[in-house]
C-alpha cells in the first residue's frame, strides 16, 4: 500500500503549468513545511515536502492554496530517475496528490497574513469548548472494563 498524508503549511505560492496537446492538463507544484513531532539539538523544525497535483486537483490548488496556508493532503509516494545532462543520475520524491483539505479557516488564515504572520509553527491552542456547545468532560474514573466497547 502507498498512501501518504500530510498536514502542514504551504512554504511559498503554487506553481501551475498546463501541459501541451489537445485538452491541457493543470500541473499544481507546491511545497509543504510538515513540522516535525520531536526535535533534535540543530535540527530543522520542519520538513520541507514536494508534492504534485494534477488535472481537477491541480486547478484547485492554483485557485485556492496560498503561502503560508495550513493544507492537508492525501496522495502517494512516487520516486523518479532520470539521466541529467551530465550522464548523472537523478532521483526525485514527489507526493501526488489525490486529495486536498484546507486545515484552518479562511479567517485564521487571512488574519494571521494580514498580521504578518509566516512561521511555519503549529496552530496556537484553542480554548476548551463549553458544556453549553455540546461537549462534556470525560469522567477520569471510568475503568477500561466498565466501557461497553
Amino acid at each position: 500500500m502507498n498512501k501518504v498524508i500530510l498536514m502542514g503549511r504551504l512554504a511559498r505560492d503554487p506553481e501551475v503549468r498546463y501541459s501541451q496537446g489537445a485538452t491541457p492538463l493543470a500541473v499544481a507544484r507546491f511545497t509543504l513545511a510538515v513540522n516535525r513531532r520531536f526535535k533534535r539539538e540543530g535540527e530543522a523544525d520542519a520538513d520541507f515536502i514536494g508534492c504534485v497535483a494534477f488535472g481537477k486537483q491541480g486547478e484547485f490548488v492554483e485557485r485556492f492554496f496560498k503561502k503560508g496556508q495550513m493544507v492537508s493532503v492525501v496522495g502517494r509516494l512516487q520516486v523518479r530517475s532520470w539521466d541529467d545532462k551530465d550522464g548523472s543520475k537523478r532521483w526525485s520524491t514527489d507526493v501526488v496528490v489525490e486529495e486536498t483539505y484546507f486545515a484552518e479557516s479562511k479567517a485564521s488564515f487571512e488574519g494571521r497574513s494580514a498580521a504578518g504572520g509566516s512561521d511555519f509553527s503549529a496552530p496556537k491552542q484553542q480554548k476548551a469548548p463549553s458544556q453549553a456547545e455540546g461537549f462534556y468532560p470525560i469522567d477520569e474514573s471510568i475503568e477500561d472494563d466498565d466501557l461497553p466497547f
